[in-house]
């Protein structure tokens, strides 16, 4: 069984390539030359280089593949030129599905996101058939991963294409290089930079078990069907109060309201805008996002897939531990969460 696994030097994409391994998938990475390879460091795999932009390298690194793991995602909520995160997510994703289909692979599972889906109005956890559409997604990445998963979902239906769709929530724990949007709050709340917080919820999951996600979907999910690969929905305060646990620091008290920080939000970015980057540390529409909790249901994913994550805080630990041990938080935090 060869299987290609796209975005593996990145953060759910090298756990997803390091789940397929210890399931006896022989692996190939799908790589650009200028990749970080550190999350590949250890792993057995064959390395693919290629561009999801670039068709003939697609068609060569899925020569001789069963199976595709689609990770690959531009994850920004924030870019000077959005028309980067549309070309990765929706023309690249139509890329490979299309010369996958064209060579012949026999099973892909696509990953999308909880940002594709419903919310709803009362706040209680939505599921993968909760209503949605294209007007209800907020901020270029959001209806990015939108469009792309239409796209995905045309495929499947017009052209058989054998596809399981993953909406990860918020994955968080080690191998976090970048490291994304989640995991650069949890280094700024782990080094006690954020002193107050807004009312918002996501569900949070480990990184690792949303790898298993992804293989019991390859095992066990029905082509067409989308299940959600979370864990626990917390609010944002309940997060930043168990940092602080790990941090042995006081948590936040400061109920910051939504728009009193917007302006903030708007004229960080057009200094952004005016610099050409990098992404401001609080953008527009991240804090549109937050005026709501995003809860989800990871029922079905139960049900179908026997899907068990584990708990939230487990996730939060390994996050920080490995935020501490590999460089992204200060000494003085470093000897705090390891003090006895």
């Amino acid at each position: 069984m060869t299987t290609l696994v796209t975005g593996a030097s990145g953060f759910v994409g090298s756990a997803v390539l390091r789940e397929a391994v210890q399931a006896g998938h022989e692996v190939k990475a799908l790589l650009r030359p200028t990749s970080d390879r550190r999350n590949l460091t250890g792993q057995k795999v064959e390395i693919a280089i290629g561009d999801l932009s670039n068709r003939n390298s697609l068609v060569k690194a899925l020569a001789g593949c069963d199976a595709l793991f689609h990770v690959a995602a531009d994850y920004r909520l924030w870019a000077s030129n959005p028309e980067e995160i549309y070309e990765s997510n929706v023309r690249g994703t139509r890329n490979i599905m299309e010369v996958a289909s064209e060579v012949g692979v026999k099973r892909i599972v696509y990953t999308s996101s909880v940002a594709t889906l419903g919310l709803n109005a009362d706040g209680t956890p939505s599921d993968e058939d909760t209503v949605v559409s294209l007007k209800d997604m907020i901020g270029d990445y959001k209806r990015s991963k939108f469009l792309a998963e239409e796209e995905v979902r045309r495929l499947i239906a017009e052209d058989s294409l054998p596809a399981v769709i993953v909406n990860p929530a918020a994955p968080i724990g080690p191998r976090d290089i970048k490291p994304t949007p989640t995991g650069k709050m949890i280094v700024q709340a782990a080094a006690g930079k954020m002193p107050a917080f807004v009312d918002t919820g996501l569900n949070f999951v480990h990184v690792d078990d949303v790898a298993k996600g992804h293989v019991l979907a390859y095992e066990k999910g029905q082509v067409g069907e989308r299940y959600i690969l979370g864990a626990e929905n917390l609010t944002l305060r309940q997060v930043l109060a168990e940092i602080a646990r790990l941090t042995r620091r006081r948590p936040p008290f400061i109920n910051l309201p939504h728009n009193l920080i917007l302006p903030i939000a708007y004229i960080t970015e057009a200094f952004a805008r005016l610099r050409g980057g990098p992404e401001p540390m609080i953008t527009v529409d991240a804090l549109k996002l937050s005026k709501k909790h995003m809860f989800f249901s990871i029922e079905k994913a139960r049900r179908e897939l026997d899907y068990v994550p584990r708990p939230a805080v487990e996730a939060l630990s390994d996050a920080v531990d490995w935020f501490c041990r590999n460089g992204y938080l200060p000494r003085r935090t470093v000897a705090r969460v390891h003090s006895v």
